[in-house]
């Protein structure tokens, strides 16, 4: 069966890091939550004050995004019919392993728990012997070796312009991941651009993630005669 690997690179998913626990916007959004903030998504529409103090701020504090991402692409029919796997990449150097039966729940609250959780414990469910969803300490490189490859198709609105069709079909002609960034501003690091082996853009201009993902999911679906 032919599957398209879909790697969402370094996404802006973390939990509040220790160099702003002591901020008060921190220290207000976790005594609402009742959470040590260890335990805390870093979210910049409750944290951009504390934000300031944190390097490349711009691409981090934004788990909506994967949010969205995930329920486009697992409630997408070429994942219904056993035709993608997706990873999440993160800016730490984690992976997040995703089953393709997951849901994700729509509520975005509801997601933060559910992601708060799969940081705090390894894994959803916390003591399931089969893991709707768990996360391991992987760099972008090691990823790779993890799922058997060496060379990606990356997205990037600096990359030649290419139609999602023809990204799909050489995605699955040479068995190539591709990789669409998790961030909300700023381009990639330079090892996700020395493992790609054809840099691509499907637009003129900036677009957000999840519209990318359900572009390049939509294009392989036809091509694959799934729509």
């Amino acid at each position: 069966m032919k599957v398209i690997n879909v790697i969402i690179a370094e996404a802006s998913l973390e939990t509040i890091p220790s160099e702003v626990a002591t901020h008060p916007a921190v220290i207000s959004s976790c005594k609402l939550r009742k959470k040590h903030w260890s335990e805390v998504l870093l979210d910049t529409s409750l944290h951009y004050s504390a934000m300031k103090r944190l390097p490349n701020r711009l691409k981090r504090g934004r788990p909506d995004i994967i949010h969205t991402i995930l329920l486009e692409a697992l409630s997408s029919p070429i994942n219904l019919e056993g035709h993608l796997k997706i990873f999440i990449h993160t800016l730490n150097d984690q992976v997040i392993f995703v089953d393709p039966v997951t849901r994700i729940p729509r509520n975005y609250v509801r997601f933060v728990g559910l992601i708060e959780q799969l940081f705090k414990y390894g894994q959803v469910p916390p003591n399931d012997a089969n893991p709707l969803m768990r996360i391991v300490n992987l760099s972008f490189i090691n990823l790779l070796r993890r799922i058997d490859r060496s060379k990606v198709i990356t997205l990037s609105e600096s990359g030649k312009h290419m139609d999602c069709e023809s990204i799909c079909r050489l995605a699955l002609s040479e068995d190539l991941p591709i990789v669409i960034g998790g961030f909300p501003h700023g381009d990639f690091r330079n090892d996700i651009y020395e493992c790609s082996k054809y840099v691509f853009s499907i637009y003129g201009k900036s677009l957000d993630a999840w519209v990318v993902v359900s572009r390049i999911l939509g294009a392989c679906e036809r091509v694959l005669g799934i729509l």
